[in-house]
């Protein structure tokens, strides 16, 4: 059975999707077969992967409301040991259309359930909201990734998706337990950031990864081009950081 990861955060903005690219990426060149679930309807995910995209096949959306066989929505990509479900502007509709679908919560666990054993690690890209698409996440999961940008408002919000990840603990899934908090936009020059980390910290001490991601220019310009930053430019700081904390997330959730 594989780990099932989320990477979860209600705030946008925080570099959520662009560390579960580079974590699927980092994961699968270590030769760990790695899928990535681009649950957001913003689809950027894929985007960021699009370069390395084979053939594409179906999407979240299909697996999940189109009773399509999750199966024939996995695309392959150039590399061995990492493949994509992609998503789709139709997951915007999504929402409402699971509230009058039985067992609504577990939809994504369901249809997972095939191709579990397929996989080392699934790493699923929560959409930036609580809703029912982020509840399904989080069920399907045993463990959740809250990246947190070091900014002046970050802790803003938090102690809502706190309080959802204790419900769907308590409700839906026993299993589910809080990996770690990733400090992300890292700039050590600032004294904000790190008076951020220290605020942080002194709320979730041994959560918090050791591994910070600095703010990089080389990040933001890799998904303009469909690539994770490792392909980008495998020695800028930003890929470097995410090759450390997949280490991190490997021995954490070992």
């Amino acid at each position: 059975m594989s780990n099932i990861l989320a990477f979860s955060n209600q705030k946008g903005g925080v570099g959520k999707t662009t560390s579960a690219v580079n974590v699927a990426l980092s994961l699968a060149v270590s030769e760990i077969k790695t899928l990535l679930i681009d649950l957001d309807p913003q689809a950027n995910a894929t985007t960021g992967l699009s370069e390395l995209v084979i053939e594409e096949k179906n999407n979240i959306y299909d697996a999940i409301l189109g009773d399509e066989n999750v199966k024939n929505c996995i695309t392959n990509t150039s590399f061995t040991h990492l493949d994509i479900i992609a998503s789709t502007n139709d997951l915007v509709g999504a929402e409402i259309e699971l509230v009058g679908v039985m067992a609504r919560e577990y939809q994504l666990k369901k249809a997972l359930k095939t191709i579990e054993s397929k996989y080392d690690i699934i790493i699923i890209d929560c959409p930036p909201s609580l809703g029912l698409l982020t509840i399904n996440a989080l069920t399907a999961s045993n463990a959740i990734v809250i990246p947190i940008q070091c900014e002046y408002y970050a802790l803003e919000g938090l102690g809502q998706l706190l309080s959802t990840v204790r419900l769907v603990q308590r409700h839906l899934n026993k299993k589910l337990e809080i990996t770690g908090i990733l400090m992300t936009m890292y700039d050590g020059r600032l004294n904000l950031s790190k008076q951020v980390v220290e605020e942080v910290n002194s709320f979730f001490k041994e959560k918090l990864f050791k591994t910070f991601i600095h703010r990089n220019v080389r990040l933001s310009e890799a998904p303009s081009f469909g690539k994770p930053a490792l392909l980008y430019d495998a020695n800028s700081t930003g890929a470097q950081n995410y090759m450390t904390l997949t280490e991190e997330i490997l021995q954490r959730v070992s």
